[in-house]
């Protein structure tokens, strides 16, 4: 195999990949129904896609041209043509679809080989190798590396409408307690919080829309991201230009605590912007038995950890949700000798931009007067770039209302639930700062299945049940968002960019 790259053209531009291209007699059988149709394929430098050598073996970069010219006219797929019965049957036979034993126990295949070998965050290696492998089995086209691990892949006609779906791909530095036969096998590593099933899903959404593929009016962009936790993997993708030609984009989550077969989101804000915090406390040791002597870092540390809970139960509006949390106390490792410094550490989250700055603002503030208190100093670090904050995640008041069309049409209105805010943070928060996007939860418990613990925990567990729900929804969301989407009349010649 080779790898080249495609640039796709404004106007009649049909979506190159391996497999149809290897195949041209079907193609010219799929697509010289236009009248003067003129379809121009060139491979230049912009998407990597892999092609068999025997097309490519007198050059690794070449150009490749088509033109067809035919006289009827091709049938197209749009919502136009669709009934509001036929647009709810998508989401249904999506689901069979997805149910059917060749793909859902591909699906179960694919997570467990993930949670067999986690990697933390910006180092998903293998990961991404992996993913790529099974685009090119689909013959799915792609660009990589973005944020290092990070892949896009490339479903439909490489034209408007953009609509993406997205899947977070990292670890935590978790010792796996669940004993089980695809355990991970990477010492103080686990997929504990469920993107291996995150992966499956999309995979499996893109295995029906690549079945599909000629019904899709526009592109899907399958997102593949490193570094959710904690590590603002999308805001990395966003630097590196993953989203700029994206008008919607979907993420799923799933959850323990709505049954298998239900959704839950909500419209407006739904996670909390966050931010981590350190601090280091410094004092004068000595001997325990005469402080005196000493400036006890502890001691001020101590009144710190108090003094910071004050800004939630005493500064905030009861009616505005903020959290801080000290989750990190470490100092002295003897009985008998006052240490010289404590580091303590934590997390603060809000639900509006303003009141995430005052928390920021005055936990500094707290921690260094207060430690003057006690006569010591205290340098307070926020570490943005490792740990960027997180902003708050907003859905899309008319993304939540198409969500629960579709998400209905799957699962009945019965088992899509509104939600109230929570606490946690995801950084999908960065993509819907800049385009429309919504994020929903996706449920897996099964009381007959005994209980499936919240994540972030040794003994988290996947319900794989919920695999061909997640890849169903994802897909039916990307399928209608294109149908629905569509513009009402068609661009002047040449004002389309060049989207991939």
């Amino acid at each position: 195999m080779v790898v080249s790259t495609l640039n796709y053209l404004p106007q009649s531009t049909l979506y190159l990949s391996k497999n149809n291209l290897t195949n041209v007699p079907r193609l010219r059988c799929r697509y010289t129904h236009r009248p003067n149709l003129r379809i121009l394929f060139q491979i230049q430098s912009q998407v990597p896609v892999t092609f068999p050598r025997k097309f490519m073996g007198f050059s690794k970069w070449i150009s490749l041209v088509f033109i067809l010219h035919a006289s009827l006219a091709l049938p197209v797929f749009s919502k136009s043509s669709l009934s509001p019965e036929d647009l709810a049957q998508i989401p249904v036979n999506f689901l069979d679809f997805a149910k059917r034993p060749e793909l859902s126990e591909w699906m179960v295949d694919i997570r467990r080989k993930i949670h067999e070998n986690p990697e933390l965050g910006f180092q998903e290696f293998e990961t991404s190798k992996f993913i790529r492998a099974e685009l090119d089995q689909m013959g799915i086209a792609y660009k990589y590396p973005f944020a290092e691990t990070g892949v896009l892949g490339y479903i439909g006609t490489g034209l408007p409408p953009f609509v993406a779906i997205r899947a977070d791909m990292d670890a935590l530095a978790i010792q796996e307690s669940v004993e089980w036969e695809y355990k991970s096998k990477v010492p103080g590593k686990m997929h504990a919080c469920g993107h291996d099933a995150h992966i499956s899903m999309v995979l499996g959404a893109a295995r029906i829309l690549q079945e599909h593929r000629y019904e899709l009016q526009g592109t899907v962009v399958l997102v593949f991201q490193p570094a959710e936790e904690g590590g603002g993997g999308a805001k990395k993708m966003l630097d590196d230009g993953a989203l700029e030609r994206v008008d919607a984009i979907f993420g799923l989550h799933v959850s323990s605590s709505f049954p298998i077969g239900a959704v839950a989101s909500r419209s407006g804000p739904l996670l909390a912007a966050s931010g981590f915090f350190e601090a280091v406390i410094s004092g004068k040791g000595g001997h325990a038995a005469i402080p005196q002597h000493t400036i006890d870092p502890i001691l001020a540390a101590s009144n710190v950890v108090v003094s910071l809970q004050h800004l939630v139960s005493r500064e905030a509006d009861p009616l505005d949700s903020q959290v801080v949390t000290v989750a990190k106390f470490e100092g002295g490792g003897a009985f008998n000798v006052i240490p010289d410094s404590v580091t303590i550490g934590g997390t603060f989250r809000a639900f509006s931009k303003e009141s995430f700055i005052q928390l920021k603002h005055r936990i500094e503030e707290v921690i260094t007067k207060q430690a003057s208190v006690q006569r010591c100093n205290a340098t307070v670090i926020f570490n943005e770039n490792e740990k960027p904050f997180f902003p708050v995640t907003v859905n899309d008041k008319d993304l939540h209302k198409y969500f629960r069309e579709v998400a209905g049409d799957m699962l009945g209105t019965q088992n899509v639930k509104e939600m109230q805010p929570l606490m946690g943070s995801e950084d999908f928060s960065f993509y819907t700062e800049v385009i429309p996007g919504y994020f929903f939860f996706i449920g897996m418990k099964n009381e007959t299945q005994g209980q499936f613990e919240q994540g972030h925990s040794p003994y988290f567990r996947v319900n794989e049940d919920v695999l061909p729900y997640g890849a169903a929804l994802h897909a039916s969301l990307a399928m209608r968002y294109l149908l629905e989407k569509q513009p009402k009349a068609n661009p002047p010649k040449g004002s389309f960019r060049d989207e991939l």
